[in-house]
């Protein structure tokens, strides 16, 4: 099905809070790896760039916020802030998706809708601000929209991996080891198939779109099975 007009690009910089001064910038922080030939061309450097600014913005938000919390708890709340899953639901609220330069074939597939591309854009935009506008800028647009998931966390402020990593240590075995066992899809969309052993018990697997998504996905798989945590439908097809 085709898609309507694409919506200009003052309407994604007014979601985002931040007109650009240098609009390039944005452009290049809506490109895809599958949309050029050179992968520097691609968001990929706003995103590692973006990546540092947001923990550091959401790591001075959390510590104003929370006066009384100790840093484990902190650690915790940070790490639910800044995956993935929380920024693809950022760049759906300033509804990234239409404005995404991607090449055909990841646009046929759903490309504007997945959560790994949408959250490497969101962490990308807001490197493109830092760099547009300075460290006070991006900060203001990681405030405005943080701050309501800061206050009102949906999630389990402890990730999979460190409840099964708990979990094991309490029964007294060695720790879960995470291995690659399988990848499909394109070169330029990957999906990584990860197990994980945990000693004692037979050998749990998921795919994600990366490797840190897969071994999330795996863990709770694994956690799910064995009645740690309540049974939910699996995002990343997790498999025993």
């Amino acid at each position: 099905m085709a898609r309507g007009p694409k919506p200009p690009i003052e309407a994604l910089e007014v979601a985002i809070g931040h007109v650009l001064v240098k609009r390039e910038l944005l452009k290049h922080a809506l490109t895809h790896v599958s949309a050029i030939q050179k992968r520097t061309e691609s968001y990929q450097r706003l995103e590692f760039l973006g990546d540092r600014v947001l923990g550091l913005a959401v790591a001075g938000m959390l510590y104003e916020m929370f006066p009384d919390s100790e840093e484990g708890d902190l650690s915790r709340r940070l790490a639910a802030l800044v995956r993935k899953e929380t920024c693809a639901e950022v760049a759906r609220d300033w509804d990234v998706g239409p404005h995404l330069r991607l090449g055909a074939g990841e646009s046929a597939t759903g490309g504007r809708q997945k959560t790994a591309i949408l959250g490497d854009a969101c962490e990308a935009i807001i490197g493109a601000v830092y760099l547009d506008a300075g460290y006070e800028a991006a900060r203001d647009v990681v405030v405005r929209s943080f701050s309501t998931r800061m206050a009102e966390p949906k999630r389990p402020l402890q990730d999979a991996k460190t409840s099964l990593q708990e979990w094991a240590q309490g029964r007294g075995l060695p720790p879960p080891v995470y291995r690659e066992v399988g990848r499909s899809g394109p070169a330029h969309a990957p999906q990584f198939i990860i197990g994980v052993v945990v000693e004692g018990f037979e050998l749990m697997s998921a795919t994600g779109a990366s490797k840190r998504v897969a071994e999330q996905s795996v863990a709770r798989a694994f956690l799910e099975r064995e009645g740690v945590l309540p049974l939910t439908p699996l995002k990343a097809g997790a498999e025993s």
